[in-house]
């Protein structure tokens, strides 16, 4: 299996999970030239996006750690691009991350808000 096959099972699973916690698929793999969102969905009154991150081991740090504040910039530059396109009054939004982990306890972490707008 390849790091892509993984990468879009992982990111299934994440989907899976959120679908079930109540919230609902926008937009799947959203990109432009300042990055890619992974997933972009509505919960209840908020447009959530969503990075999902997945490491084999946290040999090389954590699947968290691997959202440093230069990923975090790019999602929102993202993000932004994104909200432009919309032709509507912006509605609230928050960015959270999904970790996904082999071999744990909890093998899907939610991090909601896990990083803002400054």
């Amino acid at each position: 299996m390849s790091n892509r096959d993984i990468g879009a099972a992982k990111e299934a699973k994440a989907l899976q999970f959120l679908k079930k916690q109540g919230l609902k698929l926008v937009c799947q793999n959203y990109h432009c030239r300042s990055g890619e969102i992974d997933l972009i969905m509505q919960h209840k009154n908020s447009l959530v996006f969503i990075e999902v991150r997945y490491r084999r081991s946290d040999a090389f740090g954590s699947a968290l750690e691997s959202v440093d504040w230069r990923k975090q910039q790019k999602i929102i530059m993202t993000a932004r691009h994104y909200l432009q396109q919309l032709r509507q009054e912006l509605p609230e939004c928050r960015f959270d991350v999904v970790t996904l982990h082999d071999n744990a306890s909890e093998p899907v972490s939610w991090l909601k808000n896990a990083f803002q707008i400054n």
